[in-house]
């Protein structure tokens, strides 16, 4: 797309309102052209073939099915369309899936007219744009994710020392409660801080407890 050229954007949600405001407001900047407008995921995935925009504008939920797997279908059939997600609601599992299937970005509806024409042009420059609630939010996910794969590497008897370490007891009654020597206990501790990325027990514990409650 030439510098010079409109950002050629498609618009989908199920409340006319919403369209009709967004249209309004979009249209007020010279590099952005609105060229269609729907509100089901059926059309929206007919009218990215017929008008071939340069972005889809979309929200998560749909009365039809929903925008996540309108993403997916846009993304596989226009791989050069960029899809940006406009949503109420910072829903964890939602944001996950908006990346996972493809998309740009993810908004919150609570952004102002100058902060989304910008996160459009950012998305159209190859950007990932995420609102900083929905950025937190995909960050703790992570973090929750790759925590849990930390503990799936333990074996059974580091699993075993962890569970005691999370529990307050010493190295040396873990020992005893183990049958085996304070020093080979305390080269599974050491081993269990380097996979947990963890340097102290009170860390190692708050992570056993935190998958232990999933």
């Amino acid at each position: 797309m030439a510098k010079s050229a409109k950002i050629r954007l498609l618009l989908v949600d199920d409340h006319e309102v919403v369209r009709v405001g967004l249209k309004t407001l979009l249209s007020k900047d010279p590099n952005v052209l609105v060229v269609g407008s729907v509100g089901t995921a059926a059309q929206a995935v007919a009218e990215a073939t017929r008008l071939r925009p340069d972005l889809v504008l979309m929200d998560v939920r749909l009365p039809d099915g929903n925008g996540i797997n309108v993403c997916r279908e846009i993304r596989k059939i226009h791989p050069e369309t960029k899809v940006l997600f406009l949503s109420s609601y910072a829903d964890d599992g939602a944001i996950v899936a908006t990346v996972t299937a493809g998309a740009n970005g993810f908004l919150l509806k609570e952004i102002d007219a100058e902060g989304l024409v910008r996160s459009i042009k950012s998305a159209m420059a190859g950007q990932s744009i995420l609102h900083p609630v929905a950025t937190q939010r995909m960050q703790m996910k992570l973090s929750t994710a790759a925590e849990a794969h930390h503990v799936e590497l333990l074996s059974y008897q580091e699993q075993r020392v962890l569970e005691l370490v999370a529990k307050g007891l010493t190295n040396k009654e873990i020992a005893a409660a183990l049958a085996l020597s304070p020093k080979t206990i305390k080269n599974y501790v050491s081993n269990l801080y380097e996979k947990l990325h963890v340097t102290r027990r009170s860390e190692a514990a708050a992570l056993y407890v935190r998958h232990s409650s999933e």
